[in-house]
């Protein structure tokens, strides 16, 4: 049955995007009401919502720009006009998860997911900063922080800590993720729920990154490659290094028609745990389509020399499938299909299936509702099922 269904998933990929492309009018909400998405990458934030939004329109107005009379901006310690109003946002997510599975005493119950405080920005024209925090109950950390020049599409240098250039899915904002948790690769093999002193990874780490688009099509502008080099620690999350090593990642974007990119990933490295250094290789490969709010997304990763709990060394591996189907301005369901084999073996395959409407009834209120059917061939009682509940707000 799980070999069908991913056939079946597979196949939607030819035919979602040819039947999206024909469509002529978009019937999801418009441009204004959608949820705004930083310019940054990865991990684009979600705009400003009700209180930031009075503070960035104040700001903006409070920085009323006199360019110089040459029209360039001034270099040197003297204070310039030529940097942009900071933009503040913040947002969290509450959830309530219920499960059947034996041992669980019911689920989780109610929880905060997290609040997270950001502030993007650009000075000079070609630098843009981020700085983002995140509070996880009573662990408050850095999430982000990074100033990247970006004078050419097609070379931008990256310093700081931000997400890491491996699969489609993990640079994803939670907001446009589409499901109430990051895919098993993408948290086992991508790092997302990897933790690091004390509080989550997010897919993150520390370094350097080049990256830019190339190609553009004479036809409607878009760039026919996306390329990503990042040299990190290797030790994720407001970590430093431990040991000189550095991580090298990669990836490299295909775009053959606009708003489908097909990918390849890869990662080499090593992660000091205990004061030994075990390996790390790994790579994946995916595809991606959204247009007019369709979406259609689907990767495979796998993972050599070091298995998600740094337990030690071994194989995995993993795929997931997942659509999105706009049904209305507010309302857009999800299914997904997500499996993950923690030794590369059939006898620990953990496979989810999931349904997931989302009610989009503001631009700073999303109500989302998922329902997991779960089968873990590492179990005695193998079957079990998930119902969570989420609300995002945007402040």
């Amino acid at each position: 049955m799980e070999k069908n269904l991913l056939t079946l998933m597979m196949a939607s990929l030819a035919i979602v995007p040819l039947w999206a492309e024909e469509e002529t009018q978009d019937v999801t909400m418009p441009a204004e009401e959608r949820i705004e998405s930083s310019e940054f990458e990865p991990d684009g934030t979600p705009g400003s919502g009700f209180i930031t939004s009075l503070l960035n329109n104040s700001l903006e107005s409070a920085m009323q720009r006199t360019p110089a009379p040459d029209g360039k901006p001034q270099l040197g310690r003297k204070l310039t006009d030529y940097a942009s109003a900071p933009k503040f946002g913040g947002f969290f997510i509450g959830k309530y998860a219920y499960s059947d599975q034996d041992d669980a005493h019911g689920g989780d119950g109610f929880s905060q997911r997290f609040i997270r405080l950001y502030v993007d920005g650009t000075i000079l024209t070609d630098f843009k900063y981020r700085i983002q925090v995140q509070v996880n109950n009573s662990s408050p950390h850095m999430k982000d922080y990074f100033l990247e020049w970006s004078h050419w599409k097609e070379l931008a240098v990256k310093v700081g800590q931000y997400k890491r250039a491996f699969t489609f899915e993990n640079p994803y904002s939670t907001w446009e993720m589409g499901a109430g948790d990051f895919a098993q690769i993408t948290r086992n093999i991508a790092g997302i729920g990897d933790s690091d002193n004390g509080v989550a990874n997010g897919g993150r780490d520390q370094g350097l990154q080049v990256q830019g688009d190339l190609f553009p099509s004479k036809k409607d502008g878009h760039r026919f490659l996306h390329y990503q080099l990042q040299m990190m620690n290797g030790q994720g999350i407001n970590s430093s290094d431990k040991n000189g090593h550095k991580d090298f990642l990669g990836s490299l974007q295909v775009q053959p028609v606009k708003d489908l990119y097909i990918g390849i990933f890869g990662w080499t490295g090593d992660y000091v745990k205990d004061g030994v250094a075990i390996d790390r290789n790994r790579w994946g490969a995916g595809v991606k389509y959204e247009h007019n709010d369709w979406t259609v997304r689907a990767e495979y990763a796998h993972a050599q020399g070091l298995l998600a709990n740094y337990s030690g060394e071994g194989k995995s591996d993993g795929w997931y499938a997942t659509v999105g189907v706009p049904c209305t301005p507010w309302l857009k369901v999800y299914g997904k299909y997500d499996a993950y084999r923690s030794d590369k073996s059939w006898e620990t395959m953990k496979t989810i299936y999931s349904i997931i409407p989302h009610f989009q009834i503001h631009k700073n209120l999303l109500m989302q509702v998922q329902y997991n059917h779960v089968h873990n061939r590492n179990l005695q009682h193998k079957d079990y099922n998930e119902l969570w509940a989420e609300i995002f707000v945007r402040f």
